[in-house]
């Protein structure tokens, strides 16, 4: 069995420093975390994105605890090598610390080995208060999703100078506070850049460019079963077009008599 990938091993890994860029994928259920699993992926991020991708809600801020802690235990339950990151949903780490760890815990509980947050400066105590707890924290800056309503749609961010010189002071603030990672999402190629350089740990890229340490992308959009896409997904397979030729195909023999055959049939 291959060695499981462990947070001390990703924590160094700086492609600047010479190391292979990381490759994390999400993954919401059993046949997709296989499927990342034997694909060679190094993280799967059990992400909040299934909101949309599989619950059909118009954005994040739809999916609950208890939906997540169920994706996260069907993910964790294949026992796959890459690390499972689950993503704290939406009022799940805004409250205090209190309910912060908790919930970290129910994430831990339920076979992820770390968890992932989103926001800047003002998430540090929530931040300091789950790695006291022995709860991993990768971070997340730049579109934060969870903050569609605060930004007025879903808009790259740090083109102006002000707000990229706070996302760096934010990526420094969270390397500090412990985040073995950082997720940099929707951010000019220059600025993740420099993010890059400036922190100790690896950034983990999603429309932000090439000088990241590593990239992440949705499952579901990779594989052509999201219809649109943003700008920076390269579709590498057409999965839905596979999957409803299969299941047209299979209609038309229901349909002719043609399915079940005497040898998909049980005799006796």
């Amino acid at each position: 069995m291959a060695t499981p990938v462990t947070v001390p091993e990703l924590r160094n890994r700086k492609a600047g420093h010479g190391e292979v860029p990381l490759v994390m994928i999400t993954a919401y259920d059993a046949p997709s975390a296989r499927i990342a699993d034997t694909a060679g992926v190094d993280i799967i991020l059990v992400g909040d994105s299934a909101a949309s991708t599989v619950h059909g809600q118009p954005d994040t801020l739809h999916i609950t605890m208890d939906q997540m802690v169920s994706h996260v235990a069907a993910v964790a339950g294949t026992q796959p090598r890459p690390l499972v990151v689950a993503d704290m949903p939406w009022l799940s780490y805004h409250l205090d610390t209190a309910e912060t760890i908790r919930n970290g815990a129910r994430f831990v509980r339920a076979g992820a080995q770390a968890v992932k947050l989103e926001g800047g400066l003002a998430r540090i105590p929530m931040i300091r208060a789950l790695i006291e707890t022995e709860i991993p924290v990768m971070g997340h800056l730049g579109l934060t999703p969870q903050s569609v309503n605060a930004f007025g749609g879903y808009k790259v961010q740090g083109r102006e100078a002000s707000v990229a010189a706070r996302i760096v002071e934010e990526a420094i603030a969270l390397a500090d506070a412990g985040c073995f990672a950082i997720v940099l999402e929707a951010v000019p190629n220059s600025l993740a850049g420099r993010i890059t350089s400036e922190v100790p740990v690896p950034t983990i890229g999603i429309g932000a460019g090439p000088a990241c340490d590593g990239q992440v992308i949705v499952f579901h959009d990779l594989l052509g079963l999201s219809g649109r896409v943003p700008k920076f997904v390269r579709k590498y397979a057409d999965l839905e077009k596979v999957a409803r030729d299969g299941v047209a195909r299979w209609a038309s023999d229901v349909r002719e008599g043609n399915y079940p055959s005497d040898g998909e049939s049980y005799g006796g």
